[in-house]
């Protein structure tokens, strides 16, 4: 399957949905990548499973840690490599004609546990529990949303905000990797105070969507 079919498969399973370019690139990267895991055989669910390990282990190096240092730096990897494994457990699916229920499932729920795990990074590098509760709590009530907007027929909902889980990932792990770069600023708050307010902008959007769908 070329890069552009497997744009439009993706934009067909999420109701339509038009990928921006931040989210055009990072299909792209994933569809890239994905190709020879596809000939290989890979499992779905084999790369989804590994995705949640990674974030998990990036949550814990960065509580151990604390901020600055290896352990930052090593939990902001972790971080992105689990952001990559995101990808490419839906790019294998769509490419081998293997998505499910199943698999849309699992996938969602180990979703909301990266979610998390890139708001313990951030607090794990310093930023302040409150914030980081704020900033996640807005990601998992924009998802919850979407979510429920689908199970009430909504399947068109068509809209991507301006904090899909590219740009969680992204903020958590490179305001984690630059604590240990410039020890000055206090990368976490920061990263965690653009995510609380792209997160308020993006429940707006989705919102919005939602109740003119509905």
């Amino acid at each position: 399957m070329d890069r552009e079919a497997y744009l439009q498969r993706w934009s067909a399973l999420h109701g339509g949905t038009h990928a921006n370019a931040l989210v055009r690139g990072w299909l792209s990267g994933a569809h890239a990548l994905a190709r020879p895991l596809a000939l290989a055989g890979t499992a779905p669910w084999v790369l989804t499973l590994t995705g949640a390990a990674l974030a998990a282990a990036a949550a814990a190096l960065a509580v151990t840690g604390g901020r600055g240092g290896v352990a930052a730096v090593g939990a902001g990897v972790l971080l992105a490599l689990a952001g990559v494994f995101d990808n490419l457990d839906g790019a294998v699916a769509v490419m081998t004609d293997r998505t499910s229920r199943r698999g849309a499932l699992l996938d969602a729920v180990v979703d909301r546990v990266g979610d998390a795990a890139c708001a313990v990074v951030l607090w794990g590098c310093g930023a302040p529990a409150w914030l980081v509760l704020v900033a996640g709590g807005l990601a998992q009530l924009q998802e919850y949303v979407r979510a429920r907007a689908q199970g009430l027929g909504a399947d068109d909902v068509t809209v991507v905000s301006v904090a899909e889980r590219p740009v969680r990932l992204a903020l958590a792990a490179s305001c984690s990797i630059a604590t240990a770069i410039v020890v000055w600023l206090d990368w976490a708050t920061l990263g965690a105070g653009v995510w609380a307010v792209l997160g308020l902008i993006g429940i707006v959007q989705v919102t919005g969507a939602v109740a003119r769908r509905l």
